[in-house]
């Protein structure tokens, strides 16, 4: 019996990424899987790039559990309500909810006061980071309140800790993934009494498809990337967040992490899961104590 077979979760944002990397890792856990995105394989998303919700889908399958592709825009209730619905019919429940919708990495604008920004791609950044999480948590949570022990799990960037203290990009940016940090609190209010947790997650330094191609390199050589960025050492895959977000779902005493921002760094201490290189890194103490500290690159003891 893998952890969480007979589990049903919908990692919401599943195209790649985090998303794509959470999906396949709780199916490898044995969960059935409903993956969301608005890019299939006959009709692309504002980004116009490859990556498919039925490519997610499939991995999910290969990894061992069952993966349902639905296209879904977040920002669309009735869609939303719609895949929730097809839901209950097809599996009466829902345990797990990964609010991962972003989409909105075209829209950033680095160091840019909120007078000189777009106002038009600040405001689409907000609506993407933070309508699209209540919109799917509105629908979605009558259902997973029905299963004790639900878990909902808001994907953001960067923890409480580090966002408290710094300024992330831009006004709409730092607005943006602060926010989310927020939603998992007042989740945890909500939902405690159903027995329900919600957690803020964070990945690190993530090797996603859009930052390796940034980068010019692919994950087999990754390593090549470090010559012109260097702290890039301590970046990880995407499944890495992925072991963190499956380990949560499968603890039988997830409620002690209700209301908690946490990095997949710090949960492979607690729940002893690694990287597929066989690493633990550890990027957001690795961002403070060395390259916001102006260190010169250098992963040991971080990973």
């Amino acid at each position: 019996m893998k952890p969480l077979d007979g589990k049903v979760a919908l990692v919401a944002g599943a195209t790649r990424g985090a998303g794509r990397g959470i999906a396949v890792e709780l199916g490898a856990a044995g969960a059935t899987v409903y993956v969301t995105g608005r890019t299939t394989r006959t009709q692309r998303s504002e980004y116009n790039r490859p990556e498919t919700i039925e490519e997610t889908a499939e991995l999910v399958n290969e990894a061992g559990g069952k993966g349902i592709a639905v296209q879904v825009d977040h920002l669309v209730p009735d869609q939303v309500q719609a895949l929730i619905g097809r839901i209950e019919n097809e599996q009466g429940r829902l345990d797990v909810l990964v609010n991962d919708i972003w989409g909105a990495e075209n829209l950033m604008q680095w160091d840019v006061p909120v007078w000189e920004h777009s106002l038009d791609n600040g405001i689409r950044m907000l609506r993407l980071a933070i309508d699209t999480h209540l919109i799917t948590s509105h629908f979605a949570l009558p259902l997973l309140i029905r299963s004790e022990n639900g878990l909902v799990v808001e994907m953001t960037d960067g923890t409480d800790a580090y966002n408290e203290r710094n300024y992330r990009v831009s006004m709409f940016y730092d607005l943006a993934k602060t926010s989310v940090l927020r939603m998992a609190k007042s989740l945890a209010r909500e939902l405690q009494p159903y027995r329900c947790t919600a957690v803020a997650v964070t990945p690190g330094w993530m090797r996603s498809e859009i930052m390796l191609e940034t980068f010019g390199v692919r994950e087999d050589n990754w390593r090549d990337a470090l010559e012109k960025v260097p702290h890039f050492v301590i970046s990880e895959t995407p499944r890495f967040v992925g072991r963190a977000v499956a380990a949560l779902a499968g603890d039988p005493e997830v409620s002690r992490w209700n209301g908690q921002s946490v990095s997949s760094g710090e949960l492979a201490k607690v729940y002893d899961f690694y990287d597929l290189d066989g690493s633990q890194p550890d990027a957001w103490r690795y961002l403070v104590e060395v390259q916001d500290a102006g260190k010169p690159a250098n992963a040991a003891g971080y990973r």
